[in-house]
C-alpha cells in the first residue's frame, strides 16, 4: 500500500461512521448518475477517499450498499413528507421544491424502475408500509374535507407524486411544453403556482344541473 493510502487508512479507521457517510455520499453521486448495473465500485472508492476492501467491509458488495443508500433516503423523504403541510395547495408546491433540492432521489427511483421493472424491489415491505401511511392521511383529510371524497385515495396519492415529480423525472418534457429548463427559477415558480391553483380542485366542487 502507498504511503497516501495507508495515511487514509489510519484517518479513516479512527472514525468509521465518517467513513461510512463519505462511501455512502460517493455511492449515491454514483447510482443516481449510472444506475445499479451501470455504477462502478472502484469509482465510489476513489470518491470516498478509501479503498475497496473497506467499502466490503462496511457494506459486503455492491447491492448491499445500493440498499443502504436506498434505506437512508427512503428514511430522509418519509420524515420529510410526515411533516409536511397538510393542506394541499401548500402540500403540493412542498412536494415540489423537495423534488427541485433531491433530483438524485428521483434518478434512484428511475434507475430502480429499469433495473428491476415490475419485480420486487429492496425493502419493499418497508417501502409498502410507508406508502400505505401517506394513502391513510389522503383518507383523514378527504374526512376532514380538505379533499374531495369521491377521490379514490391510492389513485390520488399517485397523481399527487406523479405532479410533483414527473418535471425532474423528465426535464426535457418540461423544455418541450414551457421552453423552460427545470432547474429555471421562472420554470420553478410557475409550477407552484400551478400546483396551488390545481390543489383546489382537489376538493371538489359541485357541478351544476345537468
Amino acid at each position: 500500500m502507498k504511503n497516501g493510502q495507508q495515511a487514509i487508512a489510519k484517518t479513516t479507521g479512527r472514525n468509521p461512521q465518517l467513513t461510512q457517510q463519505r462511501i455512502l455520499e460517493a455511492a449515491l453521486q454514483e447510482f443516481a448518475a449510472k444506475g445499479f448495473a451501470g455504477a462502478r465500485v472502484d469509482v465510489i472508492a476513489r470518491r470516498a477517499r478509501i479503498n475497496k476492501r473497506m467499502l466490503y467491509h462496511y457494506f459486503g458488495d455492491k447491492e448491499g450498499l445500493f440498499r443502504e443508500v436506498l434505506r437512508r433516503k427512503i428514511a430522509e423523504r418519509s420524515a420529510w413528507l410526515a411533516n409536511a403541510p397538510e393542506d394541499p395547495a401548500e402540500r403540493l408546491p412542498a412536494w415540489f421544491q423537495l423534488a427541485c433540492r433531491d433530483r438524485e432521489w428521483v434518478q434512484l427511483l428511475e434507475w430502480e424502475a429499469l433495473h428491476w421493472g415490475d419485480t420486487k424491489v429492496i425493502d419493499e415491505e418497508r417501502r409498502v408500509e410507508i406508502v400505505g401511511q401517506a394513502v391513510e392521511r389522503v383518507r383523514q383529510q378527504q374526512a376532514r374535507g380538505l379533499i374531495d371524497p369521491e377521490l379514490d385515495p391510492g389513485q390520488l396519492l399517485l397523481s399527487m407524486m406523479a405532479l410533483t415529480a414527473y418535471p425532474l423525472a423528465f426535464p426535457q418534457m418540461v423544455r418541450f411544453a414551457t421552453g423552460l429548463s427545470v432547474g429555471d427559477e421562472a420554470f420553478q415558480k410557475q409550477r407552484e403556482i400551478f400546483l396551488r391553483k390545481f390543489a383546489g380542485l382537489l376538493q371538489g366542487r359541485k357541478s351544476g344541473p345537468q
